[in-house]
Order: structure tokens, then C-alpha cells, then sequence
């Protein structure tokens, strides 16, 4: 039989005490946020490569189901005020991000000449609205003044540069559109 080593060994303890103190279930928990955590990671990417590809019908189902997902984890920490802040603040980045390529996908659609529609720029009035309450909570997360870990810390510095730089894409489309 091969031995583990230390760090097997060390994960393995490790691997007991989280089912002698919290139960059967533990495991089970830990590996469903992580997975929702890389399934709303992935939805995101492929959001990123779907505008990248032009395709912006296709970037916003993505977005808005990374939405979807971080909802679901904001929901599931909301005991935890910093980790329900964060995923909170991520549902709305991507919420605004889904709004915006709406906009993006309608105005492409409808010839792509402006002045935009009134259903575009509402719109895009949508994707403001979202953006400044991602703003709102993810300023307040940011990374060494708060409980989260070093990874989420990380992520959350990462949503904050996302959505700074978003404010201004949604600042330039509108120009772009002439939305009042």
C-alpha cells in the first residue's frame, strides 16, 4: 500500500474532523458551494467568450444564469453577512452585465443605428441600476477589511475592478445608443 505522505495524511485528518463535527452531510455541502462557485465561474467565462464571438444574445443567457447562481450562494451565506455581501454584489455585476448585452443584442437587431429604441435604453437604464448596487456592495468588501478568506478576498478586489470598469463600457454604450 503507498503511503500518503504528510500532506495526504494531514488532509485526511482533516477529512475526519469535518465529519465527526459536522456530520455525514459536511462533505457533501462543501463540494456543492464549491461546484456552484465553478459553475457560476464558468457561466461567467463563457459569457466573456459569447461577447467575444459577437454573439451578444448569447453572453447575456450566460450572464444571467452566472446571475442566477450567485443568488443561489448570496442566498445560502446570507447568514454570513461578507460572504452574502459579495455573492450579492456578484448577481448584480453579472445582472448588469446580462442587461447590457441585452441592450447590445436589441440594438443590433434593430439595425444598429442610432438613436436606440426606448427598449434599449431602459434597457440599459436596467444595467445602471444594476451596476451601482454591485458598486454599493462590493465597495464595502473590500479585500483586509472584512471576514472573507484570502480566496474570496481575491475575487472580490477582482468583481470590484470588473465592475468599475463595467460602469464605464455602460457609460460609452449609452453615448454609443444616444439614450437620454
Amino acid at each position: 500500500m503507498a503511503r500518503l505522505g504528510r500532506a495526504g495524511e494531514k488532509m485526511a485528518f482533516l477529512n475526519i474532523l469535518i465529519v465527526l463535527f459536522l456530520g455525514s452531510e459536511a462533505p457533501t455541502l462543501f463540494a456543492q458551494v464549491v461546484g456552484d462557485e465553478a459553475e457560476m465561474q464558468r457561466l461567467q467565462n463563457r459569457a466573456e467568450e459569447a461577447i467575444a464571438n459577437g454573439d451578444a444574445d448569447g453572453a447575456a443567457l450566460h450572464s444571467g444564469k452566472a446571475a442566477l447562481m450567485a443568488g443561489q450562494l448570496a442566498k445560502r451565506n446570507q447568514a454570513d453577512s461578507a460572504f452574502g455581501r459579495f455573492y450579492r454584489g456578484a448577481e448584480a455585476l453579472f445582472r448588469s452585465q446580462e442587461h447590457g448585452y441585452r441592450a447590445l443584442a436589441l440594438y443590433q437587431r434593430a439595425g444598429g443605428q442610432p438613436p436606440a429604441s426606448s427598449g434599449v435604453c431602459s434597457t440599459m437604464q436596467l444595467a445602471g441600476q444594476s451596476i451601482n448596487q454591485a458598486m454599493d456592495l462590493l465597495e464595502l468588501e473590500r479585500p483586509g477589511s472584512s471576514a472573507l478568506d484570502q480566496r474570496h478576498a481575491a475575487e472580490s478586489k477582482n468583481l470590484l475592478s470588473q465592475a468599475q470598469g463595467w460602469v464605464k463600457t455602460i457609460e460609452e454604450m449609452e453615448d454609443d445608443f444616444q439614450c437620454q
